[in-house]
């Protein structure tokens, strides 16, 4: 039911998402939703807190293991890149950033699980390119790599809910890992080394 709920506040945002869309999409009327979830906006934040856990996990499964860094990055992106292409009516992008980045400027509970998920997106990649310094460009930090990594991560889902294609978004994930990780013309860390 969370997920059907969910699915319409992606769709529509939260301030355009009627209480009988909610009820129509999880199947229980408008007193039965009241008694699950509470009001509309306590049902929203448990959608938005539960994919917030959902996609930082997701990062951290993907950036996980030995996987060179570059694949493991490129690979991740072209991943979350497919996932933001995805809706009933389009691109929907990500559920964080299309839709609470507009609430969070009028509610603090929004803003304040958004801003976590910023914050956790930002560790998770700063996590991984510390495990990998060597595989980074040469000059970039794990720090400055991580915050790239993620502006890049949420870049993508505005494309995508904008109507940029598959292939633009390729584009974006080919700059970051190249910022990141260095591409033909640069050298990474342990090359300038050697």
């Amino acid at each position: 039911m969370l997920e059907r709920a969910r699915d319409v506040f992606w769709n529509n945002g939260y301030a355009a998402t009627s209480l009988d869309e909610l009820a129509a999409a999880t199947g229980l009327n408008r007193p039965s939703l009241h008694a699950a979830f509470g009001d509309k906006h306590a049902l929203y934040l448990r959608t938005l807190q539960e994919n917030r856990e959902g996609s930082v996990n997701g990062i951290r499964h993907r950036m996980a293991g030995e996987v060179p860094l570059r694949k493991a990055l490129f690979d991740f992106l072209i991943e979350a890149a497919e996932s933001t292409l995805i809706g009933e009516r389009g691109s929907r992008g990500c559920f964080v950033v299309c839709t609470a980045v507009t609430e969070a400027l009028r509610d603090s509970d929004t803003r304040m699980i958004a801003a976590g998920y910023v914050d956790d997106v930002d560790r998770v990649f700063r996590e991984r390119f510390e495990r990998s310094q060597d595989e980074l460009n040469a000059g970039v930090d794990p720090a400055s790599a991580a915050l790239v990594a993620a502006a890049m991560l949420q870049t993508l889902a505005v494309r995508a809910r904008t109507g940029s294609g598959r292939k633009q978004l390729e584009e974006v994930a080919r700059a970051a890992v190249i910022a990141i990780c260095g591409g033909p013309a640069t050298a990474t860390k342990a090359e300038v080394r050697a």
